[in-house]
């Protein structure tokens, strides 16, 4: 099955400034300094992938404020990435408790739900995500929006929630590549083939892309991008499902 990819929108930061990693910070008079020091602490250990550093920090923080929704959000991410989805959860609720409007805090969550398969809870909060119209990264919202609908079967709902991406913002090459999509897997392939060329100048490919590259230039007779897109895929993605969908088409 086809991967999706949901933008989570992950560290933006949850606070302002810079993200540093000292063993502990600087003592803080004000409480609320000291809390967003420990955050801060926090995430820089949680970019870097050592999760098990950034849970302390992110403790200490929880100290000085218990209803801190970046912490929890923090926490939230940390746990998430290690497979931990019940504290992941219980963390992502706090958050919201807090913050019940906050639109990262409800992407966030949305994207937890679509990884862990609850696609029509993660569509409510997608959708109440979106309704923050001065949100910076609604665009992406409805990128995940889009995805929630396509899980849900929900075709005509995700076109028009990645249109309203790209309203929002041309350069969303998920958001074109989806559409390239449903555009192909409807036959349409003029719309499809010139989604699919925007998305290829703004993002890497994948195995599912690649394919998807071949079959639409094959539509049009592109001779040397279909070579190329299919020379990539052998090469890069040689056990895929996508690969052997290949050799299968160019056997017969």
């Amino acid at each position: 099955m086809r991967k999706h990819i949901v933008a989570i929108g992950l560290l933006g930061l949850l606070l302002g400034g810079c993200v540093t990693t000292t063993d502990q910070p600087k003592r803080q008079a004000n409480p609320s300094e000291a809390r967003d020091a420990y955050i801060q602490l926090g995430l820089g250990y949680l970019q870097k992938g050592e999760t098990e550093r950034a849970k302390s920090p992110l403790r200490e923080a929880l100290k000085l404020d218990a209803r801190s929704e970046a912490a929890h959000v923090a926490l939230a991410l940390v746990f998430q990435q290690e497979g931990e989805a019940k504290s992941a959860e219980q963390h992502f609720r706090a958050a919201l408790a807090s913050a019940p409007n906050s639109a990262r805090i409800l992407n966030n969550y949305g994207a937890f739900l679509m990884e862990q398969k609850r696609y029509a809870e993660a569509l409510e909060y997608f959708r109440k995500a979106s309704e923050d119209t001065f949100y910076a990264e609604r665009s992406r919202v409805f990128e995940n929006l889009g995805l929630a609908y396509r899980q849900l079967d929900r075709t005509e709902d995700a076109k028009a929630s990645f249109e309203r991406a790209l309203r929002l913002n041309s350069r969303q090459p998920l958001a074109l590549l989806e559409l390239a999509r449903i555009e192909f897997d409807e036959q349409n392939f003029v719309p499809a083939w010139n989604y699919y060329l925007g998305f290829t100048q703004l993002s890497a490919q994948n195995a599912s892309s690649l394919w998807l590259g071949v079959q639409l230039a094959r539509r049009f007779n592109d001779h040397n991008r279909a070579a190329s897109y299919a020379l990539q895929l052998r090469r890069l993605y040689p056990a895929s499902d996508e690969a052997r969908a290949l050799a299968e088409s160019e056997s017969s």
